[in-house]
C-alpha cells in the first residue's frame, strides 16, 4: 500500500534474518537507539535538541515509551503523536499533573500538546509558549477600550505581575480540588 512503512524500514533487511536462520542480533531494534526513528523523523529528532527536552537522547526514555510504533494511530499522517492516547502516555509518568481533579483545567480536555511540546521546547517545562501569553491564546477576550477580560473579571493589571501561574494567581495550572480558579 502507498505511503505505507514495511518492516524493513525500521528493523532492517529481513533476508539477512532469514538467511542467518532465525539470527536476533540481524534485527535492529529501534527501541534500543532513537537513531532509527530518526532517519525519518527529521523535525522530531531537530526538537530533541532544543534546550529543554525529554531524555531520550540520554537514553533515560525511548520512543517507545510514548509511541506504539505498530499500532494504526501512529502512522496516520495528521500529527503522528498516537493522539487517542497521547494524554495516557503522558500520565503515565506525569501522574499528578494528570490526575483526576474536582476543579479540571479545560486544557486537559483538548490533550497534554494544547500546552506542551512534548519532544523539546525553547521553554522550560516544555510549554508552547512563556509566560501569560500560553494562556492567553485560549483565555483573553479584549474588552472595548483595550482591557483584557478573562472570566469576568478584567485582568489588565494582574497581567502586569507575570505569568497566570509565576505570579501566583493560578497555581494548580492542571487543575484543583480545592479551588475553581485554579489554586492549590
Amino acid at each position: 500500500m502507498a505511503g505505507q512503512t514495511g518492516c524493513e524500514s525500521c528493523h532492517g533487511p529481513g533476508s539477512r534474518h532469514v538467511a542467518a536462520a532465525g539470527a536476533r542480533d540481524l534485527i535492529v531494534n529501534p527501541g534500543r537507539d532513537p537513531a532509527t526513528c530518526f532517519q525519518c523523523h527529521l523535525s522530531t529528532h531537530a526538537e530533541f535538541n532544543l534546550p529543554q527536552r525529554h531524555p531520550v537522547l540520554e537514553g533515560r526514555m525511548r520512543c517507545g515509551d510514548c509511541h506504539d510504533p505498530h499500532g494504526q494511530d501512529i502512522r496516520k499522517p495528521a500529527g503522528g503523536l498516537a493522539m487517542a492516547r497521547l494524554n495516557e502516555s503522558c500520565a503515565a509518568c506525569h501522574r499528578d499533573q494528570t490526575r483526576p481533579f474536582v476543579y479540571e483545567h479545560e486544557a486537559l480536555r483538548e490533550g497534554c500538546v494544547s500546552c506542551h511540546q512534548p519532544h523539546g521546547s525553547i521553554n522550560a517545562k516544555l510549554i508552547l509558549q512563556r509566560d501569560a501569553n500560553l494562556c492567553l491564546k485560549c483565555h483573553a477576550q479584549i474588552q472595548q477600550g483595550g482591557g483584557v477580560l478573562i472570566g469576568k473579571t478584567d485582568h489588565s493589571q494582574l497581567l502586569r505581575l507575570g505569568g497566570c501561574w509565576s505570579a501566583g494567581c493560578h497555581t494548580a495550572v492542571h487543575g484543583s480540588n480545592i479551588n475553581p480558579k485554579m489554586l492549590y
